[in-house]
């Protein structure tokens, strides 16, 4: 093939196919338990309901609900994932061996985001939200109350009864139900089984299963590694427990002009994706984890 910028624009027009293909054949697995916000500068600063409220009955005037300033800020980062193409490649007509990395490319980017929200679900134990607690803490505080979204069970039956009766037992600063219901329950491979075991099953060990069917579970293999803990979330509100920041969504880009340095020198052509954005955490009253590592 005669290397000109007609043969290179065909095959940046190829590979950007094959790119939004693989790209749009994922289906990742944060979209079920983090909202998406838009984000149209390096960081997003979030003010946050100290209360989740309530209607009330309208006497006199209105009650106004303000919204409590708060300093948790997510800051934009940027990301790319880049392959280079030799010359030569190009000259002998090789440039489908190509085409498996390029639709990696997309696969990665479009997968990328399960990475950092569940990387961020796993250190909820550590990591701080809104309220400058950890996600997962027993020093939350509602009102004058004192509330734990934090265990140390492992995942049985019993404990999950547990954690399902505390999230639906919440109430705001006045005494009303949150009406949270769990929906998800969140757990690594090795969990998988026990889960299902849980949720699925007719009979845990001969006894009819009273728990069957009260939430899906939502097995993620970006949480292997982290394999006695297991997390209870509602993901049915209109903001979820976590949050993907959008600033930039992924694009194909390359570098192929025979004055870019790449290939002047190198004679090497870029091709390759990024984009812009971060995860973070919203309501800890809407999840419930347990780092399993009680005996």
């Amino acid at each position: 093939m005669i290397v000109n910028q007609q043969s290179l624009r065909g095959i940046y027009v190829g590979f950007n196919t094959l790119f939004n293909r693989a790209f749009e054949g994922v289906t990742p697995l944060y979209t079920q338990i983090a909202t998406t916000t838009p984000s149209t500068t390096d960081s997003e600063t979030y003010a946050w309901l100290g209360d989740i409220p309530g209607m009330r009955e309208w006497i006199g005037d209105r009650e106004i609900q303000n919204l409590s300033a708060s300093d948790y800020t997510i800051k934009n980062k940027d990301f790319e994932l880049t392959v280079g193409v030799d010359r030569n490649a190009i000259e002998d007509d090789k440039i489908g061996l190509y085409n498996p990395s390029v639709e990696m490319l997309g696969e990665s980017a479009a997968a990328h985001p399960d990475e950092l929200i569940f990387s961020l679900l796993a250190g909820g134990f550590s990591e701080k939200c809104y309220d400058g607690q950890p996600f997962f803490s027993d020093a939350h505080k509602i009102g004058k109350k004192t509330v734990t979204n934090k265990s140390t069970a492992k995942l049985t039956k019993d404990s999950y009864a547990a954690a399902r009766a505390s999230m639906m037992g919440l109430t705001n600063s006045k005494g009303r139900a949150l009406n949270l219901v769990p929906n998800l329950l969140v757990v690594p491979p090795a969990l998988e089984v026990a889960a299902r075991d849980i949720l699925v099953a007719d009979y845990i060990n001969g006894t009819k299963n009273t728990m069957q069917g009260t939430a899906k579970p939502l097995v993620v293999p970006q949480l292997a590694g982290h394999d006695s803990a297991w997390y209870l979330l509602c993901t049915t509100r209109p903001i979820r427990p976590l949050i993907w920041q959008q600033r930039k969504k992924a694009k194909f880009v390359s570098l192929t002009a025979e004055t870019d340095n790449n290939v002047f020198m190198r004679k090497t052509f870029i091709y390759g994706a990024d984009y812009r954005g971060n995860a973070g955490f919203g309501f800890w009253q809407m999840a419930y984890g347990s780092d399993g590592t009680a005996e």
